[in-house]
């Protein structure tokens, strides 16, 4: 299976071209970046560390694509926006898991990512996919009695705020418990904001050195909390999701997928 690796100069792009070449299924065919990144033409392997790959990195997607089955995506949203439209157009399989989309953008690859075989997951370690069901799990039988709280940390060079998981998680919530994030969710508190309202999703985001990804969901009552948590301690994590999810795409048809599809996590709710 040949795979092309969108964001390649990044840390991410880093590791998922590391296990790719581990993989005995795989081959590296392409890798992309923004027009005018400075490693734009630079062997692929050289920059992450893993020797000569032959494979120089590239800044037109539908060129990379021409050598692909499957385009990974961790870029930006804009690019990611780009990406996808180009795997539309030339019925290529892409696994995007970039964070930080408007919620126009959302609508828009939900659209244009149908037209092909598109997966779209904010976050795709197992143990984070899991983590997304244990809260929908508890959020149902716990029901508006416990007030929810969603904690995140991650290193200082993250761009979006909050997360795309704990922006997941507290969609999760929301859904569970019938209610409107757009009026429940309150990231961030300051000043004199009054009692917490009982229908009130809280999201907070810490920043700091190299944290990895931390997520955090607190159901809190008198007398009582119970968290549940999820530490990265690598980006393998993430990468080794992406990789399993790029290997369970291609062969499926055409449509829009996340990694409860490819854990079959869907199929036991």
């Amino acid at each position: 299976m040949k795979v092309a690796v969108s964001g390649a100069a990044g840390r991410m792009g880093g590791r998922i071209l590391t296990l790719c070449r581990a993989h005995p299924e795989i081959e590296i065919s392409a890798a992309l970046e923004a027009a005018g990144h400075p490693y734009v033409g630079r062997d692929a392997g050289e920059i992450s560390g893993l020797g000569t790959l032959h494979v120089p990195i590239a800044d037109d997607v539908y060129k990379v694509l021409e050598s692909a089955d499957v385009l990974i995506d961790f870029s930006s949203p804009e690019a990611s926006m780009t990406n996808v439209k180009a795997a539309a157009e030339t019925g290529k399989a892409i696994v995007v898991g970039t964070t930080g989309f408007s919620e126009d953008q959302r609508e828009a690859l939900t659209e244009i990512g149908s037209a092909t075989r598109c997966l779209i997951a904010p976050n795709m370690s197992m143990g984070v996919n899991l983590l997304f069901k244990l809260v929908e799990s508890v959020s149902r039988a716990l029901g508006d009695e416990y007030d929810v709280e969603i904690v995140e940390a991650h290193h200082r060079m993250k761009k979006d705020s909050p997360s795309g998981t704990a922006g997941k998680l507290a969609e999760i919530v929301a859904r569970a418990l019938n209610r409107d994030l757009g009026t429940a969710g309150v990231y961030g508190r300051q000043g004199l904001v009054g009692e917490r309202k009982p229908e009130e999703i809280g999201i907070m985001a810490l920043r700091g050195g190299d944290i990895v990804g931390e997520h955090t969901v607190m159901f809190v009552t008198n007398g009582e909390r119970i968290e549940l948590t999820h530490r990265a301690h690598s980006r393998d994590a993430f990468a080794k999701g992406a990789v399993q999810a790029a290997v369970w795409l291609v062969s499926r048809p055409n449509g829009l997928y996340d990694m409860q599809d490819v854990l079959g996590l869907k199929e036991t709710s």
